[in-house]
């Protein structure tokens, strides 16, 4: 969908973008054609894709995948995709907020791609949400803002490194990342944006309890970055229950939580999985996730 269609089709339906829903549109062949690729679709597939405007993603993927749940908070938009897809049997569209959506719907996403491009201001949100859903999707092919989709690929080490891409590397592993132009979209954003291709890990490395002490961590550890870690998990943990974990894991008492790995975060959660801890900023609201950085 070339951009002069995309003009064309929303002025002969009088519609105008609403900045706040983050509208904008991909029309870069070249760059749909990437995210298809990536997405390595099979006839045998279900895809969920969240945002989908005026569907020039979305026609792909019907092309390519078995089935297509796509959700669209726009009612304008709704209308310009039932009549774009009416004759597509493999698509269901849903006129819904999608965080809304993914918190009412307790849905089994096993066996799920997710191929969005998604809205900006909801993107960490809704991420987070499928990849600490109890039946997570298999793969995510998502575009993100620039400096966002850092987050999600950093490891320690790394000045982006941080809750968000603690949170989504536990049971994703990053695999597919590249820079997409500010002009590939209508209208044109303000900033960059990035694809970044996640996969399912094969074997969890924590259970239920693990990872919730696992989330317990990250988030007490985060919470003020330049701090040491100890001191704010002493408010979680009893004190020497921590130093014993930490000198197993060869942690100085000095560290933060910016310096220590994912894999290191993981084995502190097996040793604390079983230990009594005082409720934290690991809450299990999903409304904690729309603040996330």
């Amino acid at each position: 969908m070339k951009m002069s269609e995309m003009k064309e089709l929303l002025a002969a339906r009088q519609i105008q973008l609403t900045k706040s829903l983050g509208q904008n549109f991909m029309h870069d062949a070249n760059q749909l054609r990437r995210i298809i690729e990536a997405a390595e679709l099979t006839p045998q597939d279900r895809v969920l894709e969240i945002g989908p405007g005026l569907g020039p993603l979305t026609e792909l993927l019907l092309a390519g995948a078995g089935e297509v749940l796509a959700i669209e908070q726009d009612q304008r938009l709704v209308e310009v995709l039932r009549d774009r897809f009416a004759g597509k049997t493999n698509f269901t569209l849903e006129n819904d907020d999608a965080v809304a959506y993914l918190t009412r719907e307790a849905r089994n996403w096993s066996g799920w791609k997710v191929v969005s491009n998604l809205p900006f201001s909801v993107a960490s949100r809704i991420i987070v949400d499928l990849a600490w859903a109890e039946f997570r999707p298999e793969r995510m092919v998502i575009t993100l803002q620039y400096e966002v989709a850092l987050r999600v690929r950093a490891s320690a080490g790394n000045p982006h490194y941080g809750l968000l891409g603690l949170l989504m590397q536990l049971n994703y592993e990053p695999k597919g990342f590249y820079r997409l132009p500010a002009g590939s979209f209508f209208p044109r954003p303000e900033v960059d944006s990035a694809c970044i291709v996640l996969r399912l890990r094969p074997n969890p490395p924590l259970d239920a309890i693990q990872e919730k002490a696992y989330r317990g961590l990250i988030k007490t550890g985060f919470s003020q970055r330049r701090k040491m870690m100890l001191k704010l998990l002493k408010g979680r943990w009893p004190e020497a229950r921590l130093l014993e974990a930490f000198e197993k894991l060869k942690l100085s008492p000095q560290i933060r939580a910016e310096q220590v790995s994912r894999a290191t975060f993981i084995e502190l959660a097996r040793l604390l999985a079983q230990v009594p801890s005082q409720p934290g900023p690991e809450l299990e609201d999903a409304a904690e996730n729309s603040q996330l950085p």
